[in-house]
């Protein structure tokens, strides 16, 4: 009887363990966008599209519940960093917004969380395919290697996960991201909510359908998080930033521990990813008339 006892509050102390999830939301691979026109505030469609955006943040959100999540934080991800219509997300979230972030896209997440999920992703700067594809800044480079290896953006933040030892689970975009990602990362569920056509063009899922695949992809992916492997890098961590401008990649050299490797590339080797992390940050955020 008393080991029948210690079974049963064994098994309600494991039920009542916390499932913290984080869900990193970008906007390029959100069905129905595939030009500015969707994506900066300035384009005629961006005030529908920031809703569309939130919707499937809301589908994730939804779906992670669904698996059992308990705790979730969201980072707004994408442009500014203030997309998410923080008023139509669940009271109990948590919103990671705006900039500068050490940990970029993942801005919060540490070895508390179960999973990972990416929403409206999209594919590298190297991919010859893809809606939108870039890594970090389509006006400034031209690739990001992460000890060797191209890497999308999806690729950096699953390695910053998978230092916390956290599995990325699901991922939503075109179906040139998800099967990137699938590739690299590996074992994660893929919410493919639009077919890629050219960098501008895309053959797209409508809204709704669009989320309710992406509530049930990701309930799949946590479901599944035990036996998805976190994404981890060996370490110390080679950064290789190619610039298209020469002036970038030569005057970063002036700071110590960078290496001009060739005239448009640096490299710059950091103890772990969240050293790599905080470079990125810097180079894409520094200007020297920073104010306040």
């Amino acid at each position: 009887m008393k080991y029948l006892l210690c079974a049963f509050v064994l098994a309600g102390a494991l039920r009542a363990q916390p499932v913290k999830v984080y869900i990193s939301v970008d906007m390029e691979g959100v069905a129905g966008v595939v030009t500015a026109d969707q994506l900066l505030p300035t384009g005629f469609e961006y005030e529908r599209f920031r809703t569309f955006m939130t919707a499937e943040a809301v589908a994730a959100i939804q779906g992670a519940r669904d698996a059992g999540a308990t705790a979730i934080v969201v980072s707004d991800s994408h442009g500014n960093g203030e997309n998410l219509l923080i008023e139509q997300l669940p009271t109990d979230v948590t919103l990671v917004r705006s900039w500068p972030r050490p940990l970029t896209m993942m801005e919060g997440i540490d070895s508390s969380f179960a999973a990972a999920v990416f929403i409206g992703y999209h594919a590298s700067t190297t991919n010859p395919a893809g809606v939108r594809a870039h890594t970090f800044s389509s006006a400034t480079f031209t690739s990001v290697e992460l000890n060797g290896v191209a890497i999308p953006e999806a690729g950096l933040n699953a390695a910053i996960a998978g230092r916390f030892g956290v599995p990325v689970v699901a991922i939503s975009g075109d179906d040139i991201a998800v099967r990137e990602a699938q590739q690299m990362i590996g074992g994660l569920e893929g919410a493919v909510v639009k077919r890629a056509i050219s960098f501008h063009a895309a053959a797209t899922m409508t809204p709704a359908a669009a989320q309710a695949l992406i509530r049930t992809t990701v309930r799949a992916g946590v479901q599944r998080r035990a036996s998805i492997k976190p994404y981890v890098l060996a370490t110390p961590v080679r950064l290789d930033l190619s610039f298209k401008n020469y002036r970038p990649a030569e005057l970063l050299t002036y700071l110590p521990g960078v290496q001009r490797v060739s005239s448009h590339t640096i490299r710059f080797v950091g103890h772990d990813i969240t050293d790599v992390s905080r470079f990125i940050e810097f180079v894409t955020n520094y200007q020297p008339d920073l104010s306040p």
